[in-house]
C-alpha cells in the first residue's frame, strides 16, 4: 500500500545554498553575456609598445646605475689599496723608531722623546714643539712622515667609507631598476601571448624585414653576403669615424635586442651605438642621455648625415645611428633585432655629430 506520508521539505540551510548557487549562476551568465571581447591586435600593440617603452626607460636607468657601480667599485678598491699601503708604511716607520728605542734601552738611556712617541699620538707629540730639540733631525723627520701619513690615511678611510655608502645605495637602485625592467617585459609578454605568431611578428614590427631589411638581417645571420636594404639615399658620412661606426652597426643587423647588453652578440639601444663607435676608435658614454652630449647637436633633421647619433623621446631614452634618407639603424626593443626603421615611427629630438 502506497505511503501517504508527506515528502520531507528541504531545510532552511539547503534552501539558502540552492538560492545562492542559482543567483551565482545567473550572475555568471549575465557577466558572460556582457564580458569584454578579446582585445584587438591594435589594442595589444598599444599596450605592448607602452610596456616596451617603459622597459627601455628603466633599462637606461639601469645602465646608468651599473656604470656608476662599476666606477665606485674601482674607486673603493683603489682607496682600500692606498689605505693598506699607507698603514704598511706607517708600521715600517714606527718599527724603525721602535728599534732605535730598543737600542737606547739596552744602553740604559732611552730618549724621553721616544718614550713619549711610543706611548702617544705622534701628531700630538709634534705639537709640543719644546720637545723637538730632544730628538735628532732624522728622528724628527720620521715623526713628521708618520704624522703626515696618518692624516692622509684618515682622509682616505673617510673617503672609502663614503664611497662604500654610495656603492650600497647604487646597488639598491640597480636592483630596483632591474626589477622594473623585468616587470614591464613580463607584462608585455603576457599581452603578446594573446596573439598568434603572425600577429606577434606584426606587433613587434618584424614584418618590416620584408620592406628592405630582411636581406641585411639574413646577411648578418650568415656572417656575410646579401645586400638588400631600404633606400638610404646618397648622403655620405661627415667623417671616417662616422662611416666606420655605421658600417660596424650594419654588420650587426639581425642581432637581438637584449636589455643591458653592449655586444658583440646582442645589444640594447645605447649598447649598439657605443659599441659601433668603439669600433671606430671613439669611446662614448654608456647611456643614451650622456651620449646626447658627446658631440655637436643637430636639430634640423634635414642636416643629418649617415653615422650621426639620433635621439628620440623627450627624456632621450632611445638612440640609434642615422643611416640616411630618413632611416635609423638601431636596436629597437625586446623581441626585435637590430634593423633599419623609419625615423618617423618615433618622436625625433635631435642628432649628435661626433667630432
Amino acid at each position: 500500500m502506497a505511503s501517504h506520508r508527506r515528502p520531507k521539505q528541504p531545510g532552511r540551510a539547503r534552501v539558502t545554498v540552492l538560492t545562492a548557487t542559482a543567483a551565482a549562476a545567473v550572475a555568471l551568465t549575465s557577466q558572460a553575456a556582457h564580458a569584454d571581447p578579446k582585445a584587438s591586435k591594435a589594442e595589444v600593440k598599444e599596450k605592448v609598445d607602452k610596456y616596451y617603452e617603459e622597459a627601455e626607460q628603466a633599462t637606461e636607468k639601469y645602465n646608468g646605475a651599473k656604470e656608476k657601480q662599476d666606477k665606485l667599485d674601482k674607486q673603493v678598491t683603489d682607496l682600500q689599496d692606498k689605505v693598506a699601503r699607507g698603514q704598511e708604511e706607517i708600521n715600517k716607520l714606527r718599527n724603525g723608531l721602535g728599534s732605535l728605542a730598543t737600542a737606547q734601552y739596552r744602553s740604559g738611556a732611552v730618549d724621553p722623546s721616544l718614550q713619549l712617541l711610543l706611548s702617544s699620538d705622534p701628531e700630538s707629540y709634534l705639537e709640543k714643539a719644546s720637545t723637538l730639540n730632544q730628538v735628532s733631525a732624522k728622528q724628527a723627520d720620521t715623526l713628521k712622515q708618520i704624522s703626515e701619513k696618518q692624516r692622509a690615511l684618515k682622509q682616505q678611510r673617510q673617503e672609502a667609507t663614503g664611497k662604500l655608502k654610495d656603492l650600497a645605495e647604487t646597488r639598491k637602485v640597480l636592483g630596483e631598476q632591474k626589477e622594473a625592467v623585468q616587470e614591464k617585459l613580463a607584462a608585455a609578454k603576457e599581452q603578446l601571448n594573446t596573439l598568434t605568431a603572425a600577429e606577434r611578428a606584426e606587433v613587434l614590427g618584424e614584418k618590416e624585414k620584408a620592406d628592405g631589411a630582411k636581406g641585411g638581417e639574413e646577411r648578418a645571420g650568415r656572417g656575410g653576403g646579401g645586400s638588400s636594404r631600404p633606400d638610404l639615399g646618397k648622403d655620405v658620412p661627415t667623417s671616417g669615424r662616422a662611416a666606420a661606426a655605421l658600417a660596424a652597426a650594419q654588420g650587426k643587423i639581425g642581432a637581438p635586442y637584449v636589455w643591458g647588453a653592449t655586444g658583440p652578440g646582442s645589444f640594447d639601444c645605447s649598447g649598439l651605438t657605443g659599441w659601433a663607435y668603439a669600433q671606430a676608435g671613439v669611446t662614448l658614454p654608456r647611456i643614451s642621455q650622456d651620449q646626447a652630449n658627446a658631440g655637436t647637436r643637430i636639430y634640423d633633421q634635414s642636416q643629418l648625415k649617415p653615422g650621426d647619433l639620433v635621439l628620440f623621446y623627450g627624456d632621450l631614452h632611445h638612440i640609434g645611428l642615422y643611416a640616411g634618407n630618413g632611416q635609423t639603424l638601431h636596436a629597437p626593443k625586446p623581441g626585435a633585432n637590430v634593423r633599419y626603421e623609419s625615423m618617423g615611427n618615433m618622436p625625433f629630438q635631435f642628432g649628435v655629430r661626433i667630432g
